[in-house]
């Protein structure tokens, strides 16, 4: 089922970034381009791992992105990209903190690094800073006003995020990538080498279970939590009722990440985000 969506960005937010895609077509309608800028102003910045051959290129291109910043911050013209010159009109509107943008591409420097977070804490800290920031952002947009939606951000980024981790497991361990805590992979004997070659077994599956644990509860904190938010705003946490999903296809394969989970169609993603809505993420 394809979405098409008039607005510049969408359809490039659609492609890459589905869940958020139709988390923000529930958005009221003049407030959707901006949330697809913040989106592929995510999208962009999550990938530098992906495409970058070592940590240094990857510092020059997060770099990139806090020069294009550092410049609409101080008014000059912004760059001609398709994705700075929106972003940079979402950040007028709103008046959007430069400091969250900073916060979420300090946090995002963590990508560059491929040893394991040491600990869940440390974990939780990565992931406020990336998918909690993104929130907060599209919070902003929503129009909640500044610190009210810090607390169910953090609570929705950090379970949409641990839930996240456990859905691209397999993608991360074949490109050597790891964000499984190291004292939790250490206290359930789970192996570098067993992840790089795709094995689960019951030691995976005991530490999954846990962070899934993990992630539900900071999920239904979130949930708490939104009934404060003003209903037009709950558009910015949906991806957390797509994350609940994540984590029953996860559960029904006894937590073993590896297990193959059919993807689901865009059909099926929109009718769990319309689900969310009605009762809130």
């Amino acid at each position: 089922m394809a979405v098409p969506s008039a607005e510049p960005l969408g359809d490039f937010v659609r492609i890459h970034d589905p869940d958020r895609f139709l988390a923000a077509m529930f958005a009221p309608a003049g407030r959707r381009g901006d949330l697809f800028a913040l989106y592929a102003f995510n999208f962009e910045v999550a990938r530098v791992r992906e495409i970058v051959s070592d940590a240094m290129i990857g510092q020059l291109r997060l770099q990139w992105w806090r020069d294009a910043l550092d410049e609409v911050a101080l008014g000059r013209p912004p760059r001609q990209h398709e994705v700075v010159l929106p972003l940079a009109q979402a950040i007028a509107r709103h008046d959007l903190p430069m400091a969250m943008f900073e916060r979420l591409l300090d946090a995002r420097e963590l990508d560059l690094d491929d040893q394991p977070p040491p600990d869940l804490a440390a974990l939780r800290r990565y992931l406020d800073g990336t998918s909690g920031t993104l929130i907060e952002l599209a919070l902003r947009v929503l129009g909640v006003e500044a610190g009210a939606g810090a607390a169910v951000a953090h609570a929705a980024g950090v379970g949409f995020g641990l839930a996240g981790i456990l859905r691209a497991l397999p993608f991360h361990a074949g490109a050597d990538r790891h964000y499984l805590p190291a004292d939790l992979m250490a206290r359930h004997g789970v192996e570098r080498s067993a992840l790089a070659a795709g094995r689960g077994g019951p030691a995976l599956a005991a530490l999954s279970a846990e962070i899934a644990d993990h992630a539900r509860r900071h999920l239904d904190e979130a949930r708490r939590l939104s009934r404060d938010l003003p209903r037009g705003a709950v558009a910015a946490l949906l991806p957390a009722t797509v994350a609940r999903g994540w984590l029953k296809d996860l559960a029904k394969n006894g937590h073993d990440p590896f297990a193959p989970v059919a993807p689901r169609p865009l059909s099926r993603l929109a009718a769990v985000t319309l689900a969310g809505l009605r009762g809130r993420p």
